[in-house]
Parts: C-alpha cells; structure tokens; sequence
C-alpha cells in the first residue's frame, strides 16, 4: 500500500508527492505538458487537473507545478488522493524500455582554480541551465548529486554551473588523494541515472538570475549599467575560473557597490581583493565615476 506525503518545496508554485514505498532510482523525467506523456500513464492523468502546469517524476517523488489559478492549499489533499488511489489500484507512474535503462556515457576532467581548496570537475555536456551553490547538506533538496557529494568525508561545499561542478575541500585533505575519486564517483552517479539537479526546486534568489529577467526594468540607470558591465565583461572570466559573481546593490549616496561570490570565489584567499580591485577600476574607467567603490561579499 502506497502513501503519499505532501511535502513543500522552496518554490511555492511547486509541491512535491513523495511516495512511502515507490522509487525511480534511473528516473528524471520532466512533463510541459500532456503531448509529452506518452510514457507516463499517471502524468497524462495529472494533465486533466485545469490548474497542472508541470510534472517532474524523480527518485521517490512526483512534484507537480501549478498555474496561479488556484492555491495549495485548496487542492493539495485532494492531489494526493488521487494520485495514492491510481498507484494503489495498480496504476503505472512511468513505463520504461531497455532504452531508458542504458547508461548515458559522460567524461569529466579536473581542473585547478585560483582557490586552492577548489577543484573545477568539467563535463562534456550541460549538467544545468541554473546556477545553484551549496553549503551544507541542509541545502540540497534540489541536488541529489550535491546531497551524494556532502556524504564523502572531504566535501565542504558545491558549486554548479552549466558544464561544471566545482567541489570546495576542507583544509585537512589534499587534491592528489581525492581528485580522482570524486571524479569517478561523479561521473559515475550520472551515467547511472542519478539526477544532477531538480531546476525547478531551486530556491530561486531574484539574483541568481540575469536581473534583466527578473527586475532590470525598476532598476536605476546606473545599477543596469554596473549589471551589464558584470555580465559582459565580468562573469565569463570568473565562471571560467570555476565560480560566480552576481550584482547584490548599487547605493547611489556612498557609491557602494555589492558583488556575491560564489563557486571558487568564495572564500579565496586572494579572489576578494584581486576581484574587487579588478571590477571596482573597471566600472570607474567604464562608468567615469571614481567615487565607486566595490565591496564583495561571498555567497
């Protein structure tokens, strides 16, 4: 007998479902709508629900994502209910082939940063379309990977971003006893079906996103311009380095600007300065303002 177990996520429009004795170990699968169903009976079902918006099919849960038509709390018990009802009348969640099944081949290179407790482990595919760091294992229900990762003794924080995962140590190990195996137990986890990260239960903070995206328009003149200049001419360089930077607030009376460091950057010994001074005469050549000054935080 299956239960259902409503549990919430960091984004409000997204509940998950989690099932008592039910779990897709090799399972990732995402539903935009009913068209893509074709091999999950219980998502097709879900599609009949007017306020459904996505589907997500992963490890021991199904988290579903509404349209702001309705709330929650209106509709959630009901949600379980029919879902524990179709899984315990025999119901199939997802059907799979022998396609499915296969392992999906992936290589991974390690990659020394300017953080000598960072070590930048690169793929040969895109592993994320978001940026997502995380701090302790507490920070990790979208990141099975990550969870996995803060399991090995050595693991402090980590870092993803498009093609890469950047691994923070803690001071005790060095990188020539530990590389290879964290490369392995990556590269590993993916091609044997294990969900790098679940986009949709990222705690999406408005500046993890281009600001273009979320705010840009209330933004003032010179705040869009400093976002742009760190967009353009910053972020490439620090992403490359296996970190992240994103604009935190520009304060037009003390012409403070605050930048986040994440990845690689954050808490690097030389990164804070080297980084600040870099932007800071960056943005007073390009902005012709040398009052501006650059203050950076890590993430």
């Amino acid at each position: 007998m299956t239960n259902v177990i409503i549990k919430e996520t960091a984004n409000a429009s997204i509940l998950k479902f989690e099932l008592s004795d039910i779990n897709f170990k090799n399972a990732n699968f995402e539903y935009k709508n009913i068209d893509e169903t074709g091999n999950s009976p219980l998502a097709k079902q879900l599609f009949y629900l007017p306020f459904v918006k996505t589907v997500y099919i992963s490890g021991n849960f199904i988290a579903i994502e509404k349209f702001s038509i309705v709330e929650w709390d209106d509709v959630k018990a009901e949600v379980a209910e029919q879902i524990e009802t179709y899984i315990n009348n025999g119901g199939e969640v997802v059907t799979t082939s022998s396609e499915d099944t296969k392992k999906t081949p992936i290589s991974f290179y390690s990659e020394s940063t300017p953080n000598p407790n960072v070590m930048k482990f690169v793929a040969n595919k895109i592993l994320t379309k978001k940026t997502a760091e995380f701090k302790s294992i507490d920070d990790t229900e979208a990141s099975p990977l990550a969870k996995e990762l803060f399991k090995l003794p050595y693991v402090k924080e980590v870092f993803m971003d498009e093609n890469y995962i950047s691994v923070t140590k803690f001071n005790t190990f060095e990188w020539l006893e530990i590389t290879n195996e964290i490369r392995s137990f990556i590269k590993s986890f993916i091609e044997n079906g294990g969900v790098v990260i679940e986009e949709a239960l990222i705690n999406n903070n408005p500046k993890q996103e281009k600001q273009e995206i979320v705010n840009f328009d209330t933004l003032d003149t010179t705040s869009q311009q400093i976002i742009n200049i760190i967009e353009e001419y910053v972020k490439p360089a620090v992403q490359a380095d296996g970190g992240n930077i994103l604009f935190d607030s520009y304060n037009e009376t003390d012409k403070k600007v605050k930048v986040i460091l994440q990845g690689a950057c954050s808490g690097c010994p030389s990164s804070t300065f080297t980084l600040k001074n870099g932007i800071e005469n960056m943005l007073k050549q390009m902005l012709n303002d040398e009052a501006i000054v650059v203050e950076a935080l890590n993430g």
